[in-house]
């Protein structure tokens, strides 16, 4: 099934998508995002910004997935919440990290997810090397107690209060020391760019850290804040500090071509995510 109303070869195998709420339920979320002209979703599996999340067994789980696949719909990728910090040296925020972070990865694995994505959280000053360890143990326990059809995605940072992995050397040293198929990353077009990555070269970047075949998931966001500030504010696609130009010869590069699209801006109205910046995004591609 298609939902766009110009069609190029290119747009006919992009996975274009959004995040948007879950308040009238998974399906519904999806119905919203087609009717927005996207096929693939991204959602929280609760709050972003409480610890509390519902029973793992409240969702329509075989509803959803029987939705997704007669609509040609997907990947679902869920978001982590914001709280989490896994470089953390507070013993109570690490467990509850970990905890809700096997709770993501249990929700992924029952809606067929294409992985959860996560902000590894704040080394706090105290930098990448002494919380690289703590960092990698979570992450072996979190995989290690969850389904195996589950996928971890790091997420890369701004760098904004010493937020981990906007140096994309620290997710290659984090994938090395995991050695896990179900650890993947994520890539921020906002935080790379703020973090000092243009976009025109970064698949040489992302080539000598040999990081391609880990990279499941683009984040399409423009930035309101300039080149390298290390700031982490979204804009709609085009408006922003990384424009249109930029973000088009970043679009149609072959190389990021087979990885899906989730769109995180604040929307031309204010409400999030919307259909003006899907056309947007597909008219850039051509």
């Amino acid at each position: 099934m298609i939902f766009y109303s110009r069609i190029s070869s290119m747009q006919i195998s992009r996975r274009i998508g959004a995040h948007l709420s879950v308040a009238g339920g998974l399906v519904q979320a999806a119905q919203n995002a087609m009717t927005m002209g996207a096929n693939c979703l991204q959602v929280f599996s609760g709050s972003p910004r409480v610890w509390a999340r519902k029973p793992i067994d409240s969702f329509p789980y075989d509803t959803f997935i029987t939705f997704c696949k007669d609509q040609d719909f997907g990947p679902i990728f869920t978001h982590a919440l914001y709280l989490i910090n896994l470089a953390s040296d507070n013993p109570d925020l690490l467990t509850k990290s970990i905890g809700v972070l096997k709770y993501d990865l249990e929700f992924d694995s029952r809606i067929h997810g294409g992985g959860v994505i996560v902000h590894l959280g704040s080394h706090q000053g105290r930098g990448f090397a002494v919380s690289k360890q703590r960092v990698v143990k979570a992450l072996k326990e979190i995989l290690v107690g969850t389904p195996k059809s589950s996928t971890f995605l790091i997420e890369n940072s701004a760098g904004q209060s010493g937020k981990l992995c906007s140096d994309l050397k620290e997710i290659r040293e984090l994938l090395d020391a995991v050695d896990s198929p179900r650890l993947g990353w994520c890539f921020d077009t906002c935080h790379a760019f703020c973090a000092g990555y243009d976009l025109k070269t970064v698949e040489k970047d992302i080539a000598t850290l040999n990081l391609w075949d880990s990279l499941k998931v683009i984040h399409l966001n423009d930035s309101r804040d300039l080149f390298k500030s290390g700031r982490d504010r979204h804009e709609n696609v085009g408006e922003g500090s990384i424009g249109k130009d930029r973000m088009k010869q970043f679009l149609t590069n072959p190389k990021f071509a087979h990885l899906p699209l989730i769109l995180e801006v604040p929307g031309f109205n204010g409400d999030g995510p919307d259909a003006k910046n899907i056309a947007i995004v597909k008219d850039l591609i051509g």
